[in-house]
């Protein structure tokens, strides 16, 4: 079924200024906490405003991001993610496959995470996507930016769940578990433009949801991102500079019962010029248990979804996208 698309103001979706959190009245942080819940519950989708993260940060990560896809390929192969054993580093165009019975995405990304050596006990046990990172020789400041930014958004990131938990009638500190130790993900993102006369189905990046807890995506200001409407069409959420697009993944619909959404999404890049984007996914802690939180089923009723663990979650889903 084709679904139309229609271009909406970037202000369609919440625009969530996020600052009360850090604040010591409980009220600014309880206001923030029903912005959330709305935004949660009606789109799954929103933009982040003061957050706090400095802007040089953000353009050192863009100008890092722009140089390690203009090295040449062998230095990208170099350090192939087939090479890792958790999945991290490079990722070549068309190795993803989002949306199920379309091309491959148009897209070519690198991975890194949470920083672990060979001997670390969670890395010998052999923990899903746990372990050592890749670095491109050529870029000595690589490194450096990605792993600062990374502690930034962790930081960011547990300062949302905060606010989830109040959104939730929770307390405040209800999801520091799932925030302890936990799985990140860094990706970094570079799409061709759309080919002239793409395959049927054929784009950056297929329809899907996001597999973890949250996504905090930094995008330039090329577009390309779709969210899917209630009503089947596609709302073009425009870039708004300074801000982070968050939206919730699978796992907190599972542990909602689906009372928050984790919303369908796509990118195609028509901009006629290379774009690059940074999304940042919260997983959580491996071994935290997703079950349906109190008062998220009616009485009566089943959850949807059965209890399953954050690292088994995840390795079903990579299966999944990468058939394998």
């Amino acid at each position: 079924m084709q679904h139309t698309t229609r271009a909406i103001p970037a202000r369609t979706l919440p625009v969530i200024s996020v600052a009360g959190l850090q604040s010591p009245d409980p009220q600014a942080r309880a206001a923030v906490g029903r912005a959330l819940h709305a935004a949660c519950s009606e789109t799954g989708f929103f933009y982040c405003i003061d957050h706090g993260v400095k802007p040089e940060l953000i353009a050192a990560v863009f100008a890092q991001s722009r140089q390690f896809f203009a090295l040449p390929m062998a230095d990208r192969l170099a350090v192939h993610k087939n090479r890792s054993p958790c999945n991290r580093g490079y990722e070549p165009l068309r190795d993803q496959t989002l949306e199920p019975g379309t091309p491959p995405d148009v897209k070519e990304g690198f991975y890194s995470g949470p920083e672990k050596p060979l001997d670390d006990p969670a890395v010998r046990a052999g923990r899903f996507n746990q372990g050592p990172n890749q670095w491109p020789a050529a870029l000595p400041d690589f490194r450096a930016v990605m792993s600062e930014y990374s502690t930034v958004m962790t930081r960011l990131a547990e300062t949302l769940m905060r606010g989830i938990a109040l959104s939730l009638g929770l307390a405040e500190d209800y999801f520091a578990a799932f925030c302890h130790d936990p799985l990140t993900t860094l990706r970094l993102l570079h799409y061709p433009p759309q080919p002239a006369r793409p395959l049927p189905g054929e784009k950056g990046a297929g329809a899907h949801t996001d597999f973890g807890g949250l996504t905090l995506l930094l995008q330039d200001d090329s577009g390309g991102l779709q969210v899917r409407a209630a009503d089947g069409t596609w709302l073009d959420a425009a870039p708004i500079p300074g801000s982070f697009v968050v939206n919730l993944g699978d796992m907190i619909a599972r542990w909602t019962n689906n009372r928050y959404r984790s919303t369908l999404h796509r990118v195609i890049n028509t901009s006629g010029r290379e774009r690059y984007s940074v999304p940042f996914f919260h997983t959580g802690n491996p071994d935290q248990v997703i079950a349906c939180l109190p008062g998220c089923v009616p009485e009566g009723e089943a959850p949807l979804w059965p209890p399953v663990t954050v690292e088994d979650h995840l390795r079903a889903m990579y299966a999944r996208t990468y058939g394998r």
